[in-house]
C-alpha cells in the first residue's frame, strides 16, 4: 500500500517566536513614564552611556519596571514568600515589619496550594491530550494572571483594621527614594518581613530581579546603594539569629558597633552553574581552582564567615590534594574554631587548619576577631565551638557512623554530594537500583501526569547502589532561574517549588543550560491535533519542562506513589542525615 505524500504545511503550524521582553513588567509603561523615573533618584545619577545598546537604561525602565499604586493596608510582598522582584519607593511611605510578625492568617494565606479533588484526578485518566505538548494558539500567548503568580500574589491583600493591628508591632518606615527587596530578589530567599503600604497615594516601582541584576551591573553606586540597605534593614536580623550573638541586646549599643563593624563581601557570581557545567565537561569537575578562595589552610583567619546567601566548602589537606569536610549554606558560619585558639593564644600565630571556598558565589558576612572578642564572651565562644564541632562531620567520622549502623560505602559520601553538587537539592529523587526492575512504572505515571511526556530521566550520578536522577531537584538555590528572560522559572508561593509558567516560556534554553543536573527538558510543542508550531523560519517551538513535583496532586509525587518496590524516594540531600537513613534502607 502507497504511503500518501504528507506536505510540511500539514505537519507544522506556524507562529510568531516569542522574543526578550514580549513580555514586559507593564505593558502600559510608556515612554512619559520612562522620562518620569529618569528625573528621580537614583536614575538620574546613572551614566546612560555606561550601559551596552543591547542593555539600554530606558529600555530596562520601560520593560523590566512598574510603577504600582497602593491604598493604606495594602500588603505589598508577604514574609516568607518567594519573591522576583524588588521595589523603590516614588512616593508616600510603607511600614516594614519587624516583630511580631504578623499572623498568617491576617496576611490572606491559605493553608495550602490549589489541589486536584479526586474527581479531577480521575478525569485526568480519559481527559489528556491524545498527542504529548499538545497546545492551541491561545495557550501560547502570557495569561492575564501570570505575573501575579510569579510574584506569589493571586489577590491583593489588605490588612483588616489595618491602624490597630500596625499599631500593635514595631516597624520600620520606608518613603521616598528607598529601596526594599532587593536581596530577596538577587539571592533567590524568601521574604524576610511582610511590607504593607501605609499611606494612601503610594507608589512603587517595581524592579524585575532581571532588570535589578542588569542595573546594578552598569551602574556601581546602585550595587553600593543595595549593601547599604541590606546593612540598615536585614543585617541585624539576620545576626540576631545567630546562636553566638544571641546573648546581645538587639537594640544595645554594643550590637549596633558590632553590626556597623561587619563587612558584606561577595565571591563569584550568579552565574556559577555554567561555570560548572564547563569544567564538567572538560572532565574535571572537581576542581577547587575554580572555585573562590576565601580562606586558605595554612594562612591567618583574622575573623569568622557568616553564609549570607549561597554554598561553600570546607575542606582540608589530603595527601597530595585535599578532601571535602562539609559543605555550608545560609545561616551557617566558618571560623570559630581559629577565633577560639587565636584567644587563647594572643601572641601566637595561629594560621587556619581549615580552607573555605565559594561553590559559585556566595555572600558573606566577616566579622574581625578583634570584634568579636570585644562583644562575645569567651565561655560562650567555647560554647559555639562545641556545636560547630558537634555538626561536623569529617569523612572519617562519618565512615565510623556508617560503620556502627553497617553500613559500609565504597565511595566518600560527602565528597560524592560536595563534588555533584547535590547539598542544592531539597526533593533530590534517589533510586535504590538494588530495588528497581527497571520496570518504568515511574516514568509511565510521570508522563500520564503531563500532558504525554515525562518531566524526568531515569538516569544520574551513582554511588554504591544508589542513583540521584535527573530530575529537579527544587534546590535552596535554584540557578535555573539566572537569566529566565520572562520570569516563567519562579517558585510557588506555599511550598516554594520551582516551578515552570509554560504560557511565558520562549523556549530560550537559558533555564536548561543553567542547570547543573540536566533535570530541564526543552521539548517541541504541538498542536492538539499533533502538528508541530514553528515560527516563521519554520523553525520549532519550544517549552521547557521538568519536575514540579505534582504540586496539583493530593498525593503527592506519582512517580514515587507508582513505583510497586519501594525504590524510589524524594530526599533532602542537603541533609547529612538523609543520606543516613537512605544507605541505612539499603
Amino acid at each position: 500500500m502507497a504511503t500518501p505524500d504528507i506536505s510540511l504545511a500539514e505537519l507544522t503550524r506556524k507562529a510568531a517566536k516569542p522574543d526578550r521582553w514580549d513580555d514586559p513588567l507593564d505593558p502600559n509603561m510608556t515612554d512619559a513614564d520612562v522620562d518620569g523615573l529618569m528625573a528621580v533618584e537614583p536614575f538620574v545619577s546613572m551614566d546612560e552611556k555606561a550601559f551596552p545598546s543591547s542593555m539600554p537604561l530606558r529600555e530596562i525602565l520601560k520593560l523590566d519596571t512598574a510603577i504600582r499604586s497602593y491604598e493604606p493596608g495594602q500588603i505589598v510582598v508577604r514574609r516568607d514568600d518567594y519573591g522576583t522582584s524588588a521595589y523603590l519607593v516614588l512616593s508616600g511611605e510603607v511600614e516594614v515589619v519587624l516583630k511580631p510578625h504578623l499572623d498568617p492568617r491576617l496576611l490572606g494565606r491559605a493553608a495550602t496550594g490549589k489541589k486536584k479533588g479526586v474527581i479531577a484526578r480521575l478525569a485526568q485518566l480519559w481527559s489528556n491530550n491524545p498527542e504529548p505538548e499538545g497546545w492551541n494558539e491561545a495557550s501560547l500567548r502570557v495569561s492575564d494572571k501570570f505575573q501575579n503568580s510569579v510574584n506569589g500574589d493571586q489577590h491583593c491583600v489588605f490588612l483588616q483594621d489595618f491602624p490597630n493591628v500596625i499599631s500593635n508591632v514595631t516597624t520600620a518606615s520606608l518613603r521616598e527614594g528607598q529601596m526594599f527587596g532587593e536581596i530577596s530578589a538577587l539571592s533567590r530567599m524568601p521574604r524576610t518581613a511582610t511590607v504593607v503600604a501605609s499611606k494612601s497615594g503610594t507608589r512603587l516601582l517595581e524592579f524585575t530581579w532581571q532588570g535589578l541584576r542588569d542595573l546594578m551591573k552598569y551602574d556601581a553606586a546602585l550595587k553600593q546603594q543595595t549593601d547599604a540597605n541590606y546593612r540598615k534593614y536585614s543585617l541585624s536580623s539576620f545576626l540576631a539569629k545567630i546562636p553566638l550573638l544571641s546573648h546581645l541586646e538587639v537594640n544595645s549599643a554594643d550590637f549596633q558597633t558590632l553590626c556597623t563593624e561587619a563587612q558584606l563581601q561577595t565571591f563569584g557570581d550568579y552565574g556559577w552553574s555554567g561555570e560548572y557545567k564547563k569544567l564538567a565537561a572538560d572532565g574535571d569537575p572537581t576542581t577547587r581552582a575554580n572555585e573562590p578562595l576565601v580562606v586558605k589552610e595554612g594562612e591567618y583567619c583574622n575573623g569568622i564567615f557568616l553564609v549570607r546567601a549561597g554554598f561553600c566548602r570546607v575542606s582540608q589537606k589530603y595527601g597530595g590534594g585535599d578532601r571535602t569536610l562539609k559543605y555550608i549554606g545560609a545561616g551557617k558560619v566558618f571560623g570559630f574554631e581559629d577565633v577560639v585558639r587565636q584567644r587563647s593564644n594572643p601572641d601566637g600565630d595561629e594560621p587556619s587548619r581549615l580552607t573555605l571556598r565559594a561553590m559559585g558565589y556566595a555572600d558573606l558576612i566577616f566579622i574581625p576577631t578583634a570584634t568579636l572578642v570585644r562583644f562575645v564572651p569567651a565561655e560562650v565562644l567555647a560554647q559555639a565551638l562545641a556545636v560547630t564541632v558537634a555538626e561536623s562531620q569529617p569523612p572519617k567520622k562519618l565512615g565510623a557512623r556508617l560503620a556502627e549502623a553497617g553500613i559500609h560505602p565504597s565511595t566518600n559520601l560527602m565528597e560524592f554530594v560536595a563534588e555533584q553538587r547535590f547539598f542544592n537539592g531539597t526533593q533530590s529523587m534517589v533510586i535504590d537500583m538494588d530495588l528497581c526492575t527497571r520496570c518504568d512504572d515511574c516514568v509511565r505515571a510521570c508522563a500520564a501526569t503531563h500532558d504525554g511526556n515525562p518531566r524526568f530521566l531515569r538516569h544520574g550520578p551513582m554511588i554504591d547502589n544508589l542513583m540521584v536522577a535527573n530530575a529537579c531537584m527544587h534546590c535552596v538555590d535554584p540557578v535555573c532561574m539566572i537569566g529566565c528572560p520572562t520570569g516563567a522559572i519562579h517558585r510557588t508561593s506555599h511550598g516554594g517549588e520551582v516551578v515552570i509558567n509554560p504560557a511565558s516560556c520562549i523556549g530560550c534554553t537559558i533555564c536548561a543550560n543553567n542547570c547543573p543536573y540536566d533535570a530541564i527538558r526543552m521539548v517541541e510543542v504541538r498542536t492538539t491535533k499533533g502538528q508541530f508550531w514553528v515560527d516563521e523560519f519554520q523553525r520549532p517551538l519550544l517549552k521547557a519542562t521538568k519536575c514540579d513535583l505534582c504540586i496539583e496532586q493530593t498525593s503527592g509525587p506519582a512517580c514515587q506513589n507508582a513505583c510497586p518496590h519501594a525504590a524510589l524516594t524524594r530526599a533532602d540531600l542537603s541533609q547529612e542525615n538523609s543520606l543516613i537513613e537512605l544507605l541505612r534502607r539499603k
